[in-house]
C-alpha cells in the first residue's frame, strides 16, 4: 500500500489546486456578460446557422472512425512490444488482426463514410 501513497498525494494536491484556481476564478474574475460574449465561437469563424440547425451525421461518424482506427493502433503498439516473446504465433496474429482492419476499412471507404459531399 505504501506504494500508492506518492500517486494519492499527487492527486489530493491536482485536485486541490484545481478546486482552489477554480474559485478564484468564479469570485474575483470579471463579470460583464455581453451579447458577443455569449455567443457560440468555434474555429476562429463567427455563427453563420442559428443552434437549432443540425449537423451533418458526417462529421460525428468521421469522428468515430478516426478514434476506431486510432485504438486499433494502439493495439499495433502493444504488439510490438510483446514481439519477442510471441514469436510465429504473434506474427499470424497480427496478419489477421491486420487483414480484419483492412476488411473495415474498405467496408468504410465503399459506402462513402468518409467522403464529404
Amino acid at each position: 500500500m505504501n506504494v500508492y501513497i506518492p500517486v494519492l498525494i499527487a492527486l489530493g494536491f491536482g485536485v486541490a489546486l484545481g478546486s482552489i484556481l477554480s474559485g478564484l476564478a468564479h469570485f474575483m474574475g470579471p463579470r460583464n456578460p455581453r451579447p458577443e460574449k455569449n455567443d457560440p465561437y468555434e474555429c476562429g469563424v463567427p455563427k453563420v446557422t442559428g443552434a437549432t440547425e443540425k449537423m451533418s451525421v458526417k462529421f460525428y461518424l468521421t469522428a468515430i472512425l478516426f478514434i476506431l482506427f486510432d485504438i486499433e493502433t494502439i493495439f499495433l503498439y502493444l504488439w510490438a512490444k510483446a514481439f519477442p516473446q510471441l514469436g510465429w504465433f504473434g506474427v499470424i496474429e497480427v496478419m489477421v488482426f491486420m487483414t480484419i482492419l483492412v476488411v473495415g476499412y474498405i467496408y468504410v471507404v465503399k459506402r462513402g463514410a468518409l467522403e464529404w459531399d
